[in-house]
């Protein structure tokens, strides 16, 4: 079995949820690397990823899960984004919903079945969900108070 490469940051977490990650990629192996994500694009927690890509795909899925959104509430009358799917040359990649200011997103590759991986994903959430919540962060202040011209 091929040894998948595992990086994990949980900065609103005491656990490290890497691990969910690193069983859903063994409960299907045609997916070739996911992230968990601050819906803001911060990385919670990878597998099948060095640190540098985990980063850059959890950008690339925030992006791709915000102009959803904001496609939902232009034409759909709610910005409520259960998955986002495309399909790639050569992979599929899927990013869903994962709880409060949470998404997953999941490269799998060309071959996998679009219904098998959404479905997995979905129960991935569905048994862990509180866990995948991102709490909130604090306002920064601006400091305009403060300066004076």
């Amino acid at each position: 079995m091929k040894e998948r490469p595992l990086s994990a940051v949980s900065p609103n977490q005491s656990q490290d949820l890497a691990w969910l990650l690193r069983g859903l990629g063994e409960e299907v192996p045609v997916i070739r690397g996911s992230v968990l994500l601050s819906s803001d694009g911060m990385l919670k927690a990878s597998d099948g990823f060095d640190r540098a890509t985990a980063e850059q795909f959890a950008a690339l899925a925030s992006g791709l899960f915000s102009i959803a959104r904001s496609a939902g509430t232009k034409f759909d009358g709610s910005n409520d984004v259960r998955q986002v799917v495309a399909e790639l040359k050569e992979s599929q990649l899927f990013i869903a919903w994962a709880g409060f200011n949470s998404v997953l997103a999941v490269l799998a590759r060309a071959d996998a079945d679009p219904a098998v991986v959404g479905f997995e994903m979905a129960r991935l959430i569905k048994s862990v969900r509180p866990f995948l919540d991102t709490a909130a962060r604090p306002a920064a202040a601006t400091g305009r108070a403060d300066r004076t011209s």
